[in-house]
């Protein structure tokens, strides 16, 4: 049986079975039997599901349905912009753009209607990246938990976990190949000026908001993005 059948066989047991993630899948030698297939074609298939997030195995104990997180998604678009970077591509400013077109395509339907209690959250993490930037420190995490609370709104846990690789891969990659500044009172008043155009209903106020925040990350990162020789 081919290794990629193998593999196919024992996702779609997952969903028959309707299994959660952390629930334990039949034993090797029940999964051998179930499958028809060999105790080595067997552990391949399930090495491979492992690598993907798909299982997880547990030695000692056994295989269990995996978290089927997107850290594989991100492992390969971290390396793929590394990988282009050196073979002299924009592929940092690509990956960015990725990030824009989704958030831009996102934030109008989210305008004016943003329950009270989420925007007195932003309000919150506004005030912090306020005090962040008089204080010199850094406005990562700060920035990060903007933009998931900000799309929490949608209620839409895939298209937060999307979000969330999407920054994973970005931040990881900026971090490793260049070190790309910033004017925190820019960035500050970049995402009050998103949270106010939300606040207020305007979806054309809000996409151009989104889109001046990227623009400036943009025109930061633009003379530092050439690749290394």
């Amino acid at each position: 049986m081919a290794a990629r059948d193998l593999q196919e066989r024992i996702k779609k047991l997952i969903v028959d079975e309707r299994l959660p993630s952390g629930a334990p899948l039949p034993t090797e030698p029940e999964l051998m039997r179930l499958l028809g297939a060999s105790r080595n074609s067997v552990r391949e298939a399930l090495k491979a599901l492992q690598a993907m997030g798909i299982v997880e195995i547990r030695h000692g104990f056994g295989t269990y349905v995996g978290s089927m997180s997107f850290a594989p998604m991100i492992e390969g678009l971290a390396f793929r912009t590394v990988a282009g970077h050196y073979r002299g591509e924009d592929s940092l400013l690509q990956l960015l753009e990725l990030r824009e077109a989704v958030e831009t395509g996102l934030v109008s339907r989210l305008a004016g209607r943003l329950p009270e209690a989420d925007l007195v959250e932003l309000d919150a993490l506004v005030d912090r990246m306020e005090r962040e930037a008089a204080e010199g420190t850094g406005l990562g995490e700060t920035d990060r938990a903007f933009h998931a609370t900000l799309y929490r709104g949608l209620d839409n846990v895939l298209l937060g976990e999307v979000l969330e690789a999407f920054w994973d891969a970005f931040h990881r990659v900026q971090r490793d190949l260049v070190d790309v500044p910033q004017d925190p009172r820019v960035t500050c008043r970049q995402h009050r000026e998103i949270l106010d155009a939300v606040r207020s209903g305007d979806s054309l106020r809000a996409e151009r908001a989104i889109r001046d925040h990227f623009g400036n990350i943009r025109s930061r990162l633009s003379p530092l993005a050439a690749p290394r020789r």
